[in-house]
C-alpha cells in the first residue's frame, strides 16, 4: 500500500503537506485563460513548482465536474500527469462518494481502476456495504469522513448532550469492516481538540486534516494531538497556496506560501523526539 511510502516521503521532504487543487476557473490568473485547457495548465505549473514541498495532492472533483465533459478531461489529464511525472505523490480524489453497494463498486472502479487515484474520500452514512467495495482494493485507501472542519459538523457529528458522539461511533464501527486496515480518516484541524479522542480509537491510521490556514486551524495543535509513530497525518492546504497570487508571478507567491507551511512542519518533525 502506498502509505508505506508516506513516512519515508514525509521524512525525506520534512513535510506532511497535501496540496489541494480546488482549481476555480474564476480565480486562476487571467493570462492562463489563453491556454487550451487553463485549469490543467494552472495545475501543472503548481505541481512542477511545489512538488519538492508536498507529499500528497488532493483533487476536489466538484471543481472539475462543474465543467461537464471538459472538466472530466481536465481531471483525467491532471491525475495522469501526477502519476506519470510525480509517482511518489499520494493522490486523493476528494469526491465524498457513498451509496449502495453496486453504485459504490462503480465509483471505486472509476477512481481506482480507471483514473488510478491512490485514495478517495467517502461518506459513511449508508454503512458498511456502501464502503466495503472501496476497501476491496488492497493497494488503495478509503478516506472516511470522520469529524469535518465545517461549521455544520456539530449538527450531527458531535454533541455536548450525547453519551457518545456520532463521529466516535463511526470510527469504532468502521474498524469492524472488511479490510478496515485500508481506511484513513478525515478530521478537521478546526476540531484539533478532538484529535486525542480520535487517536484513542484509530491510533495507527493516517488522518487527512483540512482546515489549517484559511479556515483557522492550528498546525501546531494538529501535529501535537494527531501525530503517531508513522507521523500519520496529512495536512491539506488549498486556497492559501494556489491563490496566493493572481498574476504572472503567481507561482513565486504560491511557492513562498507553501514553503512557509513546510518550514513550520520541518521544525515540528525535527523536534518530534525532543
Amino acid at each position: 500500500m502506498k502509505t508505506s511510502f508516506l513516512k519515508d516521503q514525509i521524512i525525506s521532504k520534512n513535510s506532511f503537506l497535501c496540496l489541494g487543487l480546488d482549481s476555480d476557473i474564476n480565480k486562476i490568473p487571467l493570462f492562463l485563460l489563453e491556454e487550451s485547457d487553463p485549469i490543467f495548465s494552472f495545475n501543472k505549473l503548481l505541481l512542477d513548482a511545489l512538488n519538492e514541498l508536498i507529499v500528497s495532492v488532493k483533487i476536489n472533483t466538484a471543481f472539475y465536474e462543474v465543467h461537464g465533459s471538459k472538466g472530466w478531461e481536465t481531471l483525467e489529464k491532471t491525475i495522469d500527469y501526477i502519476n506519470n511525472t510525480y509517482p511518489n505523490l499520494f493522490t486523493i480524489a476528494d469526491a465524498k462518494r457513498g451509496d449502495i453497494g453496486n453504485t459504490s463498486d462503480m465509483y471505486a472502479r472509476a477512481f481506482f481502476s480507471h483514473m488510478k487515484f491512490d485514495s478517495i474520500t467517502v461518506s459513511p452514512y449508508m454503512g458498511n456495504d456502501s464502503i466495503e467495495p472501496f476497501l476491496d482494493y488492497n493497494d488503495k485507501h478509503t478516506i472516511l469522513l470522520g469529524l469535518t472542519s465545517n461549521n455544520g459538523a456539530n449538527d450531527f457529528q458531535y454533541s455536548t448532550n450525547s453519551d457518545q458522539d456520532l463521529f466516535k461511533k463511526v470510527l469504532i464501527k468502521s474498524q469492524e469492516w472488511k479490510n478496515s486496515n485500508n481506511l484513513m480518516y478525515v478530521v478537521g484541524a478546526t476540531k484539533a481538540s478532538f484529535l486525542k479522542d480520535v487517536r484513542l480509537i484509530v491510533p495507527n491510521s493516517f488522518l487527512l486534516i483540512p482546515g489549517v490556514g484559511a479556515q483557522g486551524g492550528s498546525l501546531e495543535d494538529t501535529f501535537k494531538n494527531g501525530v503517531n509513530d508513522q507521523i500519520g497525518i496529512l495536512v491539506n492546504s488549498s486556497r492559501s497556496i494556489i491563490y496566493a497570487g493572481n498574476d504572472k508571478n503567481f507561482l513565486k507567491k504560491s511557492y513562498l506560501e507553501a514553503k512557509k507551511i513546510q518550514s513550520k512542519m520541518c521544525v515540528l518533525l525535527n523536534n518530534i523526539n525532543d
